[in-house]
């Protein structure tokens, strides 16, 4: 079934019914780091639904995770929300008894300023770990924001700059479909940029085969009305094969957190009531599959965004590992690859050095027989695929050719390990100087350091 999705203004506040604000509370002049040495820049941003939601989520399974993690895991298994409260500059992770304290202040500072009901606003942060919250400037903030609520594209921008760390630009996106015969829009915002490898859960616990993982944030909106259950299974998926299959450095973090509300307000009309309105229960309809499908784009075009905007990033390659003998190979095979050093400072360099290749494959924990092996490289997306090796031996390609065919800003690199069916795949970054240079910082400079 294809799903029609236009583009729409506005990413968070796109759809009806939401409001945010964006502001500069100061809470970056502390551990801030490098990526936020950009001037007075904004760090608090609030996310508000004029009705109460659904709400879904996916956090870090990071055996060390934030107070705002740990504060959000039961809020979001009550199943509604209403708000979302946000910082950068911050990470409040590593910050004990106090840490949790200020996170909880968090909520129920913005509830009160928003005349909201115990346990209806969720909290996230992201910055430098181990220092504690500005409780002042934040709680200032939380004021502006709440005054400054609006649902222009300009307020969804604002709120987007405020999660920003070490990126370079803000990653929006909002769409519009049809859903049970009206106009629905979904719209979302994130950031990330560094320590990038999301490998995310429902309860941050750390399933069997899911990757250790990231720095992002993920903040998606709906207009749909939506079953909290059933919102919970949709996200899972789409991020499963978004923000779960990217990496930009393999490190992992202890704040990642993906949040969706629905507020139903797409079908607000007429003064029906709530329970006359068609609410999106039932995984297994026609209805539920349209839905699914532009949360899937919205995530992955999100999750791409922060590849190409990776710290040092100059190349975005796809990893795809076909033939495997399982998921767990086909994956453990890709993230090998894609998250080799020594691959991804030959893909910055341009070379297409295919030992590098087959020597991460080997090393990794998929089943692999060497003279079975192929790999090639193609135009993104392209079916033309120029093979370095096939059954674990040179081709004839030339070098010349080979060094064209990684040449590009964006590539896909083609693996099939020839044993069976299963496939996976990564999005990938190479790995350049100025990564280095940027997270190595200066000691004798506080403000050089990185999160």
């Amino acid at each position: 079934m294809k799903t029609t999705l236009k583009l729409v203004p506005g990413s968070i506040v796109a759809p009806r019914g939401f409001r945010a604000a964006g502001v500069f509370c100061d809470i970056k002049r502390l551990g801030t780091g490098k990526g936020s040495q950009k001037g007075k820049k904004r760090d608090l941003a609030l996310i508000v639904s004029d009705v109460p939601a659904a709400v879904a989520g996916l956090f870090t399974t990071n055996q060390v995770c934030a107070a705002p993690v740990k504060v959000c895991v039961p809020r979001v298994q009550r199943g509604s929300a209403q708000a979302v409260v946000a910082n950068s500059g911050n990470a409040n992770a590593c910050t004990g008894k106090q840490g949790m304290k200020d996170a909880l202040e968090m909520v129920h500072f913005t509830e009160q300023a928003l005349t909201l009901p115990t346990g209806s606003v969720l909290v996230g942060s992201t910055g430098r770990i181990g220092v504690a919250m500005p409780m002042d400037e934040v709680r200032a903030g939380i004021i502006e924001a709440a005054v400054e609520l609006g649902a222009t594209p300009a307020h969804g921008d604002y709120a987007a700059e405020a999660i920003m760390t070490s990126d370079t630009r803000a990653k929006q996106i909002a769409v519009e479909f049809k859903l049970f015969g009206r106009t629905v829009r979904l719209g979302g915002m994130c950031k990330g940029a560094g320590m990038i490898q999301p490998g995310m859960s429902p309860t941050g616990a750390r399933p069997a085969a899911t990757p250790l993982h990231a720095t992002m944030l993920c903040f998606l909106t709906t207009d749909a009305l939506v079953a909290p259950r059933v919102l919970q299974t949709a996200l899972n998926e789409a991020v499963a094969n978004s923000f779960n299959r990217i990496t930009v450095d393999g490190d992992m973090s202890t704040n990642d957190t993906v949040l969706l509300l629905a507020n139903g307000k797409a079908f607000d009309t007429g003064g029906k009531k709530a329970g006359s309105r068609p609410r999106l229960k039932d995984t297994r309809s026609k209805e539920f599959l349209v839905f699914q499908a532009a949360l899937n784009h919205v995530c992955l075009e999100l999750a791409k965004m922060i590849v190409r905007d990776g710290e040092g990033v100059s190349r975005f390659v796809t990893v795809r590992v076909t033939g495997a003998r399982s998921f767990a190979d086909a994956d453990a095979a890709a993230r090998s690859v894609a998250n080799s050093p020594l691959v991804k400072t030959s893909w910055h360099g341009g070379d297409p050095n295919w030992g590098r290749i087959i020597d991460a494959i080997g090393y990794s924990p998929a089943t692999v027989v060497e003279d079975k092996v192929d790999i090639g490289y193609s135009a993104p997306g392209g079916r033309q695929v120029l093979w370095s090796l096939k059954r674990g031996q040179p081709t004839k390609a030339t070098f010349k050719a080979l060094c064209a065919a990684v040449a590009r800003r964006e590539f896909d690199l083609h693996i099939r390990l020839n044993l069976g069916r299963a496939e996976a795949l990564m999005y990938a970054a190479d790995l350049t100087e100025e990564y280095v240079d940027f997270n190595k910082g200066d000691v004798s400079d506080p403000a050089a350091l990185g999160g």
